[in-house]
């Protein structure tokens, strides 16, 4: 290790995280490319030639010239999945309290005597089965 500073050290890492940050931005330049659905299939096919075969130039174009749809289509696909996750969480949450909710309304209208018991139990049965 004395032949290696810690400056060294240093540069070695800083090309290695910006290695590391190239292919996320590879990656991500590559999958866009694909979930685009106004691209026609060969102009999906000549920007994916163009990334792999001249990578830096290529992205740096494609950011250029598509980077603010880049953006809106991750904008998009965060709003449908937290709704997607909303309406799965009313769903889930809402079939259970419904059920509460019912069973609630029956208790005050026994308790009222506009139901019997006999009426409570049998709907109680069939709101819990």
């Amino acid at each position: 290790m004395d032949d290696y500073p810690l400056l060294n050290l240093f540069w070695t890492m800083l090309w290695f995280f910006l290695w590391v940050m190239w292919f996320f931005l590879l990656f991500k330049v590559v999958t866009d490319i694909f979930r685009d659905h106004s691209l026609s299939g060969w102009a999906k096919a000549g920007w994916l030639v163009f990334v792999l075969v001249l990578p830096y130039l290529g992205v740096l174009v494609y950011l250029g010239v598509r980077g603010r749809s880049m953006a809106e289509r991750d904008e998009k696909q965060a709003r449908e999945h937290e709704d997607a996750v909303r309406q799965y969480i009313q769903r889930t949450a809402g079939s259970g309290s419904g059920s509460v909710d019912e069973l609630h309304k029956l208790s005050v209208l026994r308790d009222k005597g506009d139901l019997s018991q006999e009426e409570f139990e049998r709907v109680k049965t069939k709101l819990l089965a």
